[in-house]
């Protein structure tokens, strides 16, 4: 069977290439890249190196990176960092597209514009906060990246898919975009094709996690229009809700969207199946100290806070959170502070057997995002839990690259 050529930029310790390599034996990655700025270590593209070999591989900035040196390849994949768009911050703080790392998106349109064999297919994923993103300008940042892969000749469809929701150990909702190069197969089928059935029903997205077509809302339709500047400076300048939805497709500029609810039978994996065994817990991982502070952290709060030089007060409010966490249910989402022994609101904390309470430790937290055990074993516990706090959940890929070879065998 013929190979799919897999670049994988923005790689970190390689959630696209374990999934995809799930997938089929189709998928070759021939070049990864993985740079992390403002810090000499380099972590992550070490564990890519260990796990995978060097062949092939970046660790030097993408924005250094001469394009001529990427190899030819069918299939362009990444998940460019998402920290302008993280739900950590609020969505007025978000800097959206122009921030600091949002910027890289621009490296990823520079490989596809100027690349002298643009691959026939894309597959990136964000945080779903893109969708709304920035909050002057809800949706901005997604019609220029939805316009500017028009522009280039692709058709893109997207969806919001929550991992548990198909029956996967961890609640993580991104976005997942797909496009097709005009020369393509599939870019002619969905042209010669009901678009709307493709997004619902038929299309690379719908086949791998299915919809409840019963609930699916009305498709709006609308066009993108303009330059990218001025999408920059215009696009639903006067407020009001973004107008993408969880689910969509862009043809030539003109966006279909409607909700998707997913529609889910199968087995379902949930925290407890993940699991070490109590025994297997290093003694580090139980919280032996006072459980006030966590369950004050956990609690809901309504109370008086003073700015940082007390000129002020202002009314704190927050809800409680379950504690310990469920072990009937999917896990929550892992964050990147998830690592280290001191209490916090948003780790995870598990009541064992024989009543102690401890946080989960790097293999779980692996598990939850269904890698290989011990696939970042080599670097201090919080490093590996900030490393899976940044990754996707590889079923996710794994389902879809599935679908995608299932379109190319039809």
């Amino acid at each position: 069977m013929e190979k799919i050529r897999v670049v994988e930029l923005f790689a970190g310790v390689g959630g696209f290439r374990i999934g995809l390599s799930k997938a089929s034996k189709r998928f070759d990655v021939v070049w990864s890249n993985q740079w992390e700025p403002a810090t000499k270590s380099q972590d992550a593209s070490d564990i890519y190196v260990k796990r995978f070999g060097d062949n092939n591989h970046s660790n030097e900035d993408i924005d250094r990176v001469h394009i001529e040196d990427i190899p030819k390849h069918n299939l362009l994949v990444g998940g460019f960092p998402c920290q302008d768009y993280s739900v950590a911050k609020s969505l007025s703080q978000s800097k959206g597209i122009i921030g600091k790392k949002g910027v890289l998106w621009w490296n990823i349109h520079k490989i596809l514009r100027y690349s002298e064999h643009r691959p026939e297919f894309v597959l990136l994923e964000n945080v779903d906060r893109l969708l709304v993103s920035p909050a002057s300008q809800r949706g901005r940042d997604f019609a220029i990246i939805l316009a500017s892969l028009s522009d280039l000749g692709y058709i893109v469809e997207w969806r919001i898919i929550n991992a548990a929701d198909y029956g996967m150990p961890q609640r993580r909702r991104r976005i997942f975009i797909m496009g097709y190069k005009k020369s393509t197969s599939l870019h002619k089928k969905i042209r010669s094709s009901d678009p709307k059935e493709w997004l619902l029903s038929s299309g690379t997205l719908a086949k791998a996690f299915k919809i409840d077509m019963k609930k699916a809302s009305d498709v709006d339709v609308f066009e993108i229009e303009g330059g990218l500047d001025k999408i920059t400076k215009t696009f639903n300048k006067k407020g009001g809700s973004s107008p993408f939805q969880n689910s969509g497709i862009i043809i030539d500029r003109k966006v279909l969207t409607s909700k998707a609810y997913p529609s889910y039978d199968g087995k379902k994996v949930v925290l407890k199946d993940i699991l070490l065994h109590e025994k297997e817990v290093p003694e580090e991982f139980f919280i032996n100290g006072d459980m006030k502070q966590w369950r004050y952290l956990k609690g809901a709060k309504r109370e008086k806070r003073f700015n940082k030089t007390g000129n002020f007060h202002y009314s704190y409010n927050e809800g409680s959170m379950i504690f310990p966490d469920s072990l009937d249910a999917p896990s929550r989402t892992i964050v990147t502070g998830e690592g280290g022994s001191s209490p916090s609101r948003f780790k995870h904390v598990v009541k064992t057997k024989s009543g102690r309470f401890r946080r989960l430790t790097p293999v779980e937290l692996e598990r939850l995002n269904m890698f290989p055990d011990n696939h970042t074993e080599g670097c201090s516990d919080i490093r590996r839990a900030f490393f899976m706090g940044n990754a996707l959940v590889t079923g996710v890929v794994e389902q879809i690259g599935k679908s995608l070879v299932s379109q190319l065998n039809r």
